[in-house]
């Protein structure tokens, strides 16, 4: 999955037309950068991030997609994003990056399409994949966003590293509680390990 922390669209400080008593200092805010763009994996861990100057374009993902994932056989098979369709137009272009058909009903994709029965227990096609990880995840970043657009480009990529790997190891003792607590999937793991040890 990949999102935008919209951390942009404040006029840069340098920009500004200066109080003859106001500190002349240069701030993370646009024009430089328009947001922060992340990979994020279903369950909410981060995979990568990046910032973006000037804007969100298909072109400057597909870049970013193409810098953490060079070898294609090593590309996740799905990439949900909310600009899909700008984007798989740009792919299409471009030669670059095959995609899927986001709800194919012949069983081949059943991480995206599940049927499920309503409360008259008829059956329907509903959509498996959900984005909220993304969602959760701007949602707590954007608590810090004033305190980040005020800091200088070297220390908003050291924070924003931070805050993103603290993220990242919640979401895996989440997982990890989750897995304590559920008996099956604590079978399953030590079937795992046995057949690794054997």
């Amino acid at each position: 999955m990949l999102s935008d922390l919209g951390f942009n669209r404040q006029q840069s400080a340098h920009d500004e037309t200066q109080a003859p008593n106001q500190q002349h200092t240069n701030y993370f805010i646009a024009p430089w950068f328009y947001c922060v763009e992340t990979i994020c994996a279903p369950c909410g861990v981060v995979i990568a991030w990046t910032k973006f100057a000037k804007a969100e374009s298909s072109t400057n993902i597909l870049k970013f997609l193409d810098s953490v994932y060079p070898i294609p056989d090593l590309q996740p098979n799905y990439v949900c994003i909310n600009k899909a369709c700008l984007l798989l137009c740009t792919a299409v272009q471009h030669g670059v990056w095959d995609w899927c058909n986001p709800a194919p009903l012949n069983g081949s994709a059943p991480n995206l399409v599940i049927v499920e029965n309503d409360k008259q227990g008829n059956p329907h096609y509903k959509q498996a994949f959900n984005t909220q990880a993304c969602e959760q995840l701007n949602a707590w970043i954007g608590g810090f966003q004033s305190s980040v657009n005020k800091m200088n480009v070297e220390n908003f990529n050291w924070t924003m590293h931070s805050l993103l790997f603290i993220h990242t190891q919640q979401i895996i003792k989440k997982q990890q509680k989750k897995r304590n607590n559920n008996p099956v999937l604590r079978a399953e793991e030590s079937d795992e390990d046995e057949e690794i040890d054997g």
